[in-house]
Parts: structure tokens; C-alpha cells; sequence
């Protein structure tokens, strides 16, 4: 029977834990402490033990402190895990800032702000000739979208009329991670169709709530935090035309439209 042993049970690798667990896999993960459903990450017998048994690996954790917690305290042991597949969810942060242009995975990589994460991708990639690297933008999907934001009060339209982003739905992430079972080893951009400003988003989540959308700030006048002005630092669009082709991979949803109407529907 296959065995997926994911390091970090987050929100996305949660989810491919039910579906998998839901097709008869078996499934370890880890978090920082041990639960009911993983084991704690520094247990070193506990994760060595299921490293020795697992099929398919998977990591979600992001870097810490500069560096890869799972490289660091298990890459020895990942080159020479007996597993048929590993992946690593990484991020299109390490693209950096385009300037609105079009990235697909041949773009080079280390520039932007997540010099952390760009190491990371690249010690991912060289760590053994299995590895398939998802590159993953602004992650939303139940619980987790603009449309909870809205009802916490919580968003912002910034004026900021040339910034694009990507994003992809949580369910469609899965999606990407199973057919990157059967397919081959490398690095893939798992995103949606349509790259749209952040404040088309907030507006049609409005719209679908019945509320009037925030009036238009500045960065200063939202009185955004550090981490959400580097988001805004950077405007690309992630090409995705290599998992459609390589991997036989389709969106469920192809934009935020159709993701928010499906979260609202519930």
C-alpha cells in the first residue's frame, strides 16, 4: 500500500492527507508537536522510522532562521530514503518582482525577497534525482480567503492600480501534488488561469457578500504591516502551461472567481 510521510501538516498538506487517507493510503506527518494525527518533528526514532517506510515524501515547511528545517535535520537521511517520490511545496515568491511580466519555471530564481526560499528550492531540486518542486502563489480556499477577510473587517484595497498577482485554490494544489505522482521529476508552477489585481479580488468577494468593497488606501493609510508591504513589493503573472502539459494537470478552479463561488457555496 502507498505511504506518504508529509513533513508540516498545514492547511494545503491537510487536505491532501484526507483525500489521500480517503483513497486507502497510509499517511505520517509531522508538526511541532505531536498530535493525535503527527508526530512531533524533533521525535528523530519517530521520523526515521517513517522515513524508512515511506513510498511518497512530502514537505511543506517553509525556511527558518535562513535555512531548510528539514534539510537540516533529515537531509542525509531523505538521499537515502527508500521512497519512490519526493516533493517540496515551495513558493513563485522566488521569482521576485517581473514587473508584471509572465514566469514559467526556466525564469531564474534568488532575486526577490525570499533568498531563504530560493536556497531552499535549489537544495530541494539537488538533493536527490526524484524531487518535484511545486511553486505555489497566494494559497487560498476554505476558512482561508478574502471573502473571511471581509467578514473580519480585515481588508484592503490599496491603490496600487498596476500590481498582478497570482493565486491558486487549495484543492487545486492537491490536484497538482497527485498527478505530479505519475509524472516526472522537476520543478512546476502550480497556479491558476488568471493573474488579477488584489483588489478585483476584494471587490467581486464583496460583491459576493452583499457588502460595500473598502475605499482605496495607501499602504501608510491601511497601516499595513512589513510582511504585507513586501506582498505588495512584488507584481508578476505565473505562467502554468508546463503542469497542464507535462503532468495532465487542469485548475478545478481557473480563476478567483470560480474558487470564491465555490467557497461560498460551501
Amino acid at each position: 500500500m502507498p505511504h506518504m510521510l508529509i513533513f508540516g501538516l498545514g492547511y494545503t498538506a491537510g487536505m491532501l492527507a484526507e483525500r489521500l487517507r480517503g483513497e486507502g493510503w497510509t499517511v505520517s506527518a509531522t508538526r511541532r508537536e505531536a498530535g493525535p494525527d503527527a508526530i512531533a518533528f524533533d521525535d528523530r526514532d519517530g521520523v526515521m522510522a517513517a522515513l524508512g517506510e515511506a513510498t511518497h515524501i512530502l514537505s511543506s515547511v517553509p525556511p527558518a532562521g535562513g535555512s531548510d528545517p528539514v534539510l537540516d535535520s533529515y537531509g542525509d537521511a531523505l538521499k537515502a530514503a527508500p521512497a519512490q517520490w519526493i516533493g517540496y511545496l515551495s513558493s513563485t515568491g522566488v521569482y521576485g518582482d517581473t514587473d508584471g511580466a509572465w514566469v514559467d519555471e526556466t525564469a531564474p530564481i534568488g532575486g526577490g525577497r525570499r533568498k531563504a526560499r530560493a536556497e531552499a528550492d535549489a537544495a530541494w531540486q539537488a538533493l536527490r534525482d526524484d524531487v518535484r518542486v511545486f511553486r505555489l502563489p497566494g494559497i487560498y480556499g476554505p476558512g482561508r480567503s478574502i471573502l473571511d477577510r471581509i467578514r473580519q473587517g480585515k481588508a484592503h484595497r490599496i491603490d496600487l492600480p498596476d500590481q498582478v498577482f497570482s493565486r491558486i485554490h487549495a484543492e487545486d494544489i492537491v490536484a497538482g501534488i497527485v498527478a505530479g505522482f505519475e509524472g516526472p521529476a522537476g520543478v512546476y508552477n502550480i497556479s491558476d488561469d488568471r493573474p488579477a489585481p488584489h483588489n478585483d479580488i476584494v471587490t467581486y468577494g464583496c460583491r459576493l457578500l452583499g457588502v460595500e468593497p473598502p475605499p482605496l488606501q495607501t499602504m501608510d493609510e491601511a497601516g499595513l504591516s512589513e510582511m504585507a508591504r513586501g506582498f505588495y513589493s512584488e507584481n508578476r503573472r505565473v505562467a502554468n502551461g508546463k503542469a497542464k502539459r507535462v503532468l495532465g494537470w487542469e485548475p478545478v478552479y481557473p480563476d478567483y472567481r470560480a474558487g470564491l463561488r465555490a467557497i461560498l457555496a460551501g
